[in-house]
């Protein structure tokens, strides 16, 4: 259905209310925001020239669902599972969604990961009909007018991607894109941004991926990646573009390799309402299992030595953040970096051989420390005894490398050390937490970055903590917008982080569990939100929401109200002819 056959109509508070229809007929069922399929109502059947056209029978949303759910789960494996999803996403928004909502932590893993990252590697086999915005070199130069086809859908979220880091799995070219798709419906499932408000968009700037180079069924732009000035230069145009389009749209920037992911975050800070989520959303997450471990411990997070093995984008976010919450802490940046080792494939980094821009900052002086002059042959080993580390957080995708030795050693360094094995997928994890447990006794306090089973420790079973970025974004992304932030600053992936933690029940923290339930993600999202948007009043960044007529006016109570009301949840609107 063309843009002009439709028109969403909003509230007050931006959320909204009904669509207007242009069109008649078959034209109706092709629009995936409009169509209900049996669900159309004998008014709306006759109204808009649909009438005839179905079977008789009314099937209500609730009967839709509950249909739709035997089905996916029926369904040989998740792959296919995927299919299903996606292909209910392009015919009907609403059902696909409340399909979801009955059961988020089921769902999660079916429409991301893990299964998210088969659907990457098979994108061009599996493709089924177009979603989101394809830039490449051939296009660039009309990247605004491209942009622009999508105004008429209020576009308050992007999740941008130039497809190289994906998910630990590398240069997935054109496929990426299925990153964003997913990481969209995150949003849409915890922040209760409309599906119509969310934009994914490719950045095809090429691949290195051999694979898909010499597989005629590749749909992505056939070339190597472009490096350098050429590559600058096309992030410049797409930037300039997106602004001019979407100026109070909040970018997510994905799966960018490590290199450039921290250059494209930084080159936008101020010119965008952007953040990386790789490197800033894993950073607080990560903080939030820190700051429950606090709760548990009684004690305080600038007491604490942090160790992050792994210095990718993600565990070198892990760092800032902590870096961050120091500071704000009380610490002063040196005292804070000090507190904050980081470990590479060559052992922990120092200042006396050449890293990364992105690592440095956290290089050790190894004139400074005896230990680092002589490295024993277990780096890892021979930094968690010598600096006293009492957090461990593994980046690394080095399955084991959090040995017995190792973990012994953190519990030689405290009572309750934490240890947060945080490589993706589950047999990448540094450590599996059963072995954890045993190895320290029931000490350790534990989360992990993928889903693990229960784990039975005496007469009871611990539930195992994700840390998900999940608990993370959607509220970054609600609370970015509701506030009207003019950027996205770094104290609020603290304010998130903590947020995080306060949704922790009191009898998880009693069993030494460190995240939420992840079918809490619209309770947690929301707390997020509130704590953000506080965040943004506090720092002065804040202004009228661009997207709502309500105004909070800097006043902490309408600002809970507007990211109250301004949620969409997936419920069938009213559809009004034209």
């Amino acid at each position: 259905m063309p843009a002009k056959s439709y028109k969403f109509v909003y509230d007050e508070y931006g959320n909204t209310t009904e669509i207007k229809v242009h069109t008649r007929g078959i034209g109706v069922h092709g629009n995936n925001y409009v169509n209900k399929g049996t669900g159309f109502t004998e008014e709306e059947r006759r109204n808009l020239g649909i009438d005839g056209g179905l079977p008789p029978a009314v099937r209500p949303l609730q009967q839709q669902v509950k249909n739709s759910r035997e089905k996916v789960l029926k369904k040989e494996d998740d792959i296919e599972r995927y299919i299903y999803m996606r292909s209910l996403f392009d015919r009907n928004v609403t059902l696909a969604h409340a399909v979801i909502a009955t059961d988020i932590s089921q769902f999660m893993e079916i429409i991301y990961t893990p299964t998210v990252g088969l659907a990457c590697q098979q994108y061009s086999s599996l493709f089924r009909s177009a979603n989101g915005v394809h830039l490449y070199p051939g296009n660039i130069d009309n990247a605004e007018d491209i942009l622009r086809r999508y105004g008429h859908r209020d576009i308050r979220v992007a999740v941008v991607t130039d497809n190289q880091g994906i998910l630990g799995i590398g240069d997935q070219g054109a496929g990426g894109i299925a990153i964003c798709l997913g990481k969209l419906m995150l949003y849409t499932q915890g922040a209760g941004i409309a599906p119509w408000h969310c934009l994914p968009i490719s950045l095809d700037v090429g691949t290195d991926n051999q694979a898909l180079l010499d597989n005629e069924e590749y749909l992505g732009w056939r070339h190597r990646r472009v490096r350098g000035s050429e590559y600058v230069k096309f992030m410049q145009q797409f930037a300039k573009a997106f602004k001019a389009v979407f100026p109070h749209a909040l970018c997510q920037w994905e799966d960018f390799s490590k290199q450039n992911a921290f250059a494209v975050r930084d080159a936008y800070l101020h010119d965008l309402i952007s953040f990386n989520d790789d490197i800033q959303g894993t950073g607080a997450v990560t903080l939030a299992a820190i700051f429950a471990a606090m709760k548990i411990k009684g004690e305080k997070i600038e007491d604490q030595v942090y160790l992050v093995h792994g210095a990718g984008a993600g565990g070198i976010g892990i760092a800032e953040q902590i870096e961050v919450a120091l500071i704000e802490h009380g610490l002063r940046e040196s005292e804070a970096r000090r507190r904050i080792f980081t470990l590479d494939s060559r052992g922990v980094v120092t200042s006396d051989r050449m890293v990364e821009p992105y690592k440095a900052k956290y290089a050790k002086n190894p004139v400074a420390m005896n230990w680092l002059q002589e490295p024993g042959d277990n780096a890892l080993l021979e930094a968690v005894k010598h600096a006293g580390v009492t957090v461990l957080i593994g980046t690394s995708g080095q399955a084991g490398c959090f040995t017995r030795e190792v973990v012994e050693a953190m519990a030689s360094n405290c009572e309750r050390p934490v240890i947060l094995p945080l490589s993706n997928p589950t047999d990448k994890a540094e450590a599996l937490p059963e072995d954890i447990y045993q190895w320290t006794a029931g000490r350790a306090l534990v989360a992990t970055g993928s889903p693990f089973p229960r784990v039975k420790l005496g007469e009871k079973e611990i539930r195992i903590g994700q840390c998900n970025n999940v608990f993370i974004f959607p509220g970054v992304g609600l609370g970015t917008l509701a506030s009207g932030a003019k950027e996205v600053l770094p104290s609020f992936f603290t304010a998130g982080a903590k947020a995080v933690a306060e949704m922790v029940s009191r009898e998880d923290l009693k069993a030494g569990i460190l995240m939420p339930r992840v079918d809490e993600l619209k309770e947690v999202s929301s707390s997020v939100a509130l704590a953000v948007g506080l965040a943004a009043l506090r720092d002065n960044v804040s202004g009228p929401c661009a997207f709502s007529k309500f105004k909070h006016r800097n006043d902490p109570e309408r600002l809970q109200t507007l990211i109250e009301k301004m949620r969409w949840e997936p419920q069938y609107l009213p559809l009004v002819p034209v």
